[in-house]
């Protein structure tokens, strides 16, 4: 049974000769203190409940510390990789333009080495070509000296061949 405190101002007890009934007062003291127990457990209930909770509130609350701590670390941690990750990724760059500047810097040496080379070879060519020049000439002129020589031992030979046959 529940008692509220309008019934508590509102109940009336009957009357007899020396007062109130004592049944009524002892039946209505019963109910109260039974009430009063029942709010008395429920109030202890409650406090045994709040104080879970107020423990549990402690515990997300450290929790939430150690996640926002945890957070903050991470960010941290996050931004220092972003940091050693750009510096590194300068360096491979700044390795790699090195090194293509030396191969470019290679190249350039081969290509004026090639250069000369081929200048090199021209001037041979041409001294080649101008001494073969000389030795076809030359070749030409012997040739020619010899040709007239042919030629006069020819017009021996055929006067030799005449007198032999005049003989």
């Amino acid at each position: 049974m529940t008692v509220s405190k309008i019934d508590l101002l509102n109940k009336q007890f009957s009357r007899g000769v020396f007062g109130y009934s004592r049944v009524e007062v002892d039946q209505f003291m019963m109910e109260l203190a039974e009430v009063l127990g029942e709010f008395a457990d429920v109030r202890k209930d409650m406090r045994k409940k709040v104080k879970r909770l107020e423990k549990t509130l402690v515990e997300y609350r450290q929790r939430d510390e150690t996640l926002r701590d945890t957070l903050m670390s991470t960010q941290k941690m996050v931004d220092d990789l972003k940091v050693a990750a750009t510096k590194e990724a300068q360096l491979i760059l700044d390795e790699a333009r090195l090194k293509a500047d030396a191969t470019v810097q290679k190249g350039h040496n081969r290509l004026a080495q090639i250069h000369e080379e081929i200048e090199g070879l021209k001037k041979h060519r041409t001294q080649f070509e101008i001494q073969l020049k000389a030795l076809l000439h030359s070749h030409l002129e012997m040739i020619e000296a010899d040709s007239s020589e042919r030629d006069k031992v020819e017009e021996l030979e055929s006067k030799l061949k005449y007198l032999k046959k005049v003989d």
